[in-house]
């Protein structure tokens, strides 16, 4: 049997209603015909909702609590680490990465550890830093840039931008055909194009944006009025003792001063960088469908994790409020290719895109891990969860078809929405004597999961 060819596509920061499909303020024309031909799942959270923590469990479909990588540090993965992209390469795939996985640390030379993402799984390789990052670490973007005298100019943007206002709204130095999402996009789009070998391809293209700075180039930068945009979500007050954690630390801490107008002006840019990410999505299906692949072609889409963009008065990610957890997740396969459009209400992780892949491909995943196929709920009405957690340092969320709450490092209940009758969380039923059954069976379901996910068996 001959077996599918497998795109897979990763944005890095994108909310999960940043999509044509999902919201009604970004066109994504490309995503919205993945959806089209497959299954959309609007309840997709982030195992973490921080970079390093979400890819590592990503590719191995471990944790945070089990690869105690908590938040973002100088972590390598080991070469020996158990992941997916290894399995498709024993099932016969040549596979490919195009852009960001931050499996490793981001400094140096990215080109001189090309060794460890051989390890990992990945064939042929072309690896870069995040937006922030690529200031620093050296690749065969930031070559070209330098080449073109473009590289200490983005240096002096991105210094002048988080020495005075990170969240500052202007379009990026780079040329538009410089653009990180642009290189990542086109290096994809030519491998496709003269890929001439035997075995099936598998193609990881994950793009550095829509994740901040607010950069995106022009055209893109002008492309969304931000009086469109919709607007975020305030921060509630609240009147009641309840115990405290990391959001409560955010917001007295860490929240940024916005004026006016700033909530709406990050939003249109980031809908700009959306846009130009799909545009390049779009030219990567075109090649493959010029191929004759595309109606034999595996796609899954989805984000490490969102981007807060003014919500609760936030900017960035680490929190367990929807902007920052919800991701959007697509799966396309030669089958929901006649019969898609499917929108799922299952509770499904982002890093369930990696043994869905090997099951496609005809595979089964031998280690132990925790992501879950999404093959039976492709199918309308199938079912995959009953509840999907996220965790961040020592913190951890639950969330179930009517409640989401979050644990804090001492495992109090500081954080508990209704999300059938408060889905812009604007309400915290944390600590009110009403709600405590709620919280102790929440809690229980919890440390479940957690017994249940040891690397160990019970």
């Amino acid at each position: 049997m001959t077996k599918p060819n497998i795109l897979f596509v990763m944005t890095d920061q994108q909310r999960w209603d940043a999509m044509g499909c999902s919201g009604d303020w970004v066109e994504t024309p490309a995503l919205d015909s993945i959806a089209a031909e497959g299954v959309r799942f609007t309840r997709c959270v982030t195992t973490t909702p921080i970079c390093i923590p979400a890819r590592v469990t990503l590719a191995t479909g471990r944790y945070p609590h089990n690869n105690a990588v908590w938040n973002n540090l100088q972590y390598t993965m080991p070469p020996d680490a158990p992941t997916w992209m290894r399995a498709l390469r024993d099932l016969g795939y040549r596979t490919s990465l195009f852009g960001k996985t931050h499996l490793h640390p981001h400094h140096g030379d990215l080109r001189e550890r090309e060794h460890l993402l051989n390890a990992y799984g990945l064939d042929d390789v072309d690896e870069i830093g995040g937006p922030r990052a690529s200031a620093n670490v050296m690749s065969h973007m930031t070559a070209g840039w330098e080449a073109k005298g473009l590289l200490e100019a983005y240096r002096e943007d991105y210094a002048e931008r988080f020495d005075n206002k990170p969240h500052v709204v202007r379009p990026s130095v780079l040329p538009l055909e410089d653009y990180i999402d642009v290189y990542v996009g086109q290096r994809a789009k030519r491998y496709l194009e003269t890929y001439d070998r035997d075995e099936p391809w598998f193609c990881w293209v994950s793009f550095g944006g829509p994740h901040e700075p607010w950069d995106a180039p022009e055209p893109y930068a002008s492309l969304y009025d931000p009086e469109t945009m919709p607007k975020p979500v305030p921060r509630p007050t609240e009147d009641h003792d309840r115990p405290r954690g990391r959001l409560d630390h955010r917001l007295a801490n860490l929240s940024p001063r916005l004026d006016p107008g700033d909530e709406a002006a990050m939003r249109a840019n980031y809908a700009g960088n959306v846009t130009l990410i799909d545009d390049q999505v779009g030219q990567i299906l075109q090649v493959i469908e010029e191929r004759g692949e595309l109606a034999d072609t595996v796609i899954g889409f989805t984000s490490d994790h969102g981007e807060m963009n003014g919500d609760w008065g936030l900017i960035y990610k680490s929190v367990f409020l929807d902007g920052s957890v919800r991701v959007p997740m697509l799966v396309r396969t030669p089958e929901t290719a006649t019969n898609g459009g499917l929108v799922s209400d299952a509770l499904v992780e982002n890093g369930d895109l990696g043994p869905t892949f090997v099951e496609l491909a005809g595979g089964e995943l031998e280690h132990r891990q925790f992501a879950r196929s999404l093959c039976p709920a492709l199918a309308e009405n199938g079912g995959h969860r009953d509840a999907v957690i996220s965790e961040i340092q020592g913190e951890i969320m639950l969330m179930t078809d009517e409640w989401k709450m979050v644990l804090n490092d001492e495992g109090r209940c500081y954080l508990l929405f209704d999300r059938r009758d408060d889905p812009m969380e604007t309400r915290n039923l944390a600590g009110l004597p009403e709600s405590k059954a709620v919280e102790d069976g929440l809690r229980l379901m919890t440390l479940e999961r957690i017994a249940q996910t040891q690397l160990k068996e019970p």
